[in-house]
């Protein structure tokens, strides 16, 4: 596949397992970057196990616990012999997906091939099963006075009444306890089926050899590609749970988030890529450093640099976050509100979308030249269906009669609350 705005070339090979493998070759770099990547986060707490019938619901938190478990092998750490191979490793799980990752200069093959060992051969005793719990309650415990991550949290249990986006994704204290061996064996038979997961590499690669890498490791499994795993999400009402959450913690001054819930869900693909670009040209637009906006909230000092946005659009659920630390939540939350207003009273400004667009296209190319950036986001976007490469075709397609449609329809202030942390004393 030639992807000309960018002048690379992607390769791509579907094996008989049903592994889907990619490969952008970047000649003048000396790095590799892999990821191999199973669509199976937080969020998928209730599955129909494959071939059985068996409807299971696990515990909260069993997705990011087995991604733990992962990493130990009936010979020890992964992660010490990624080390002896000088090569950089890591994982992580979100709400929908859960990838494993390196990064090397060196040796290339030798990581290639351990990725594909550990990533594909379980290993759970009882004993470690129990120690990792508690490594994970530590974990768990520390996240508890994490302010940024609390903010979050507490937005999101705000914005949901059921949907499992609500919880923490390393699930609680007490869901934990009630992991076993034999839940994280059908767990990981049913997500990390070679069907259910992609493979990625960047960076200083023939793509013919790395191909054939993984014919040679792929052809002893025998696997039979797996049907598409039914999950099972509770049923969401458009309406938010609460308006407002407010906690104490140990912060030196308030740390304010705003969200609002994206009610026009249940797709994915090109449709779900062009209603995400669309969201988030609005968001730029209205609080993008550029703007007037940003610029009389930053001046005033209820906002510093550390202010954020960002939209998250899945198939089953969408929201954004608008927020940072400030001295004034109540005044922020109101200035935001009425900013919004303002813009939907008067409508968007045409120049500021065209303007945007601009600094959007260059963003994209300019993430090029990072192979974490590549990697990472190409997954992201394979597991809800998009390749990442049409990108450009569709941030060009988006009109700005489309954005202020959405405008009005995604600002909707009965979809909105406000989480805000403020300080202990």
């Amino acid at each position: 596949m030639q992807m000309d705005l960018i002048g690379e070339t992607l390769f791509y090979r579907q094996f008989d397992n049903g592994l889907k493998a990619y490969v952008l070759p970047k000649k003048n770099y000396n790095k590799v970057y892999a990821v191999y990547s199973t669509r199976y986060g937080s969020i998928d707490s209730e599955f129909v196990v494959p071939g059985t019938g068996e409807r299971l619901k696990v515990p909260e938190g069993i997705a990011h616990f087995l991604e733990h478990k992962m990493f130990e092998m009936s010979y020890g750490n992964v992660f010490d012999k990624f080390a002896e191979l000088g090569t950089s490793s890591n994982a992580y799980t979100n709400y929908t997906n859960t990838t494993y990752l390196f990064s090397t200069t060196t040796a290339f093959e030798e990581s290639l091939r351990l990725l594909l060992e550990f990533v594909e051969t379980p290993y759970f005793t009882e004993d470690s099963v129990e120690k990792e719990k508690g490594i994970i309650t530590q974990e768990l415990r520390m996240y508890e006075d994490d302010p940024e991550w609390q903010v979050l949290l507490n937005l999101l249990k705000a914005l949901y009444h059921r949907h499992p986006v609500r919880e923490d994704i390393g699930g609680t204290v007490e869901s934990i306890q009630k992991i076993d061996v034999d839940t994280l064996y059908k767990c990981y038979n049913t997500f990390y089926h070679p069907s259910n997961m992609v493979l990625f590499v960047t960076g200083a690669v023939e793509p013919e050899k790395v191909f054939d890498l993984i014919m040679e490791h792929e052809k002893n499994k025998e696997l039979a590609p797996q049907d598409e795993i039914m999950r099972i999400y509770p049923e969401e009402p458009d309406t938010i749970y609460k308006h407002q959450v407010e906690t104490k913690l140990s912060v030196s001054q308030p740390i304010f988030l705003m969200g609002f819930k994206d009610t026009e869900v249940g797709y994915d693909g090109e449709e779900l890529l062009k209603k995400e670009i669309t969201t988030s040209l609005l968001l730029e637009v209205l609080f993008g450093r550029s703007s007037v906006v940003y610029e009389r909230l930053y001046e005033e000092g209820l906002i510093d640099d550390r202010f954020s946005f960002s939209y998250e659009g899945q198939k089953d659920y969408g929201f954004c976050t608008i927020g940072g630390e400030t001295k004034d939540p109540v005044k922020l939350r109101d200035e935001l509100v009425k900013s919004i207003s303002e813009v939907k009273e008067k409508g968007l400004s045409r120049e500021d979308f065209e303007r945007v667009k601009k600094k959007y296209l260059g963003d994209f190319i300019q993430g090029f030249n990072s192979l974490e950036f590549i990697a990472n986001s190409f997954v992201s976007y394979y597991h809800r269906n998009i390749n990442i490469f049409d990108y450009p075709r569709f941030l060009k397609q988006v009109t700005f009669e489309e954005a202020s449609r959405r405008l009005y329809s995604f600002f909707d202030f009965n979809r909105m609350a406000v989480s805000t942390v403020y300080p202990k004393n």
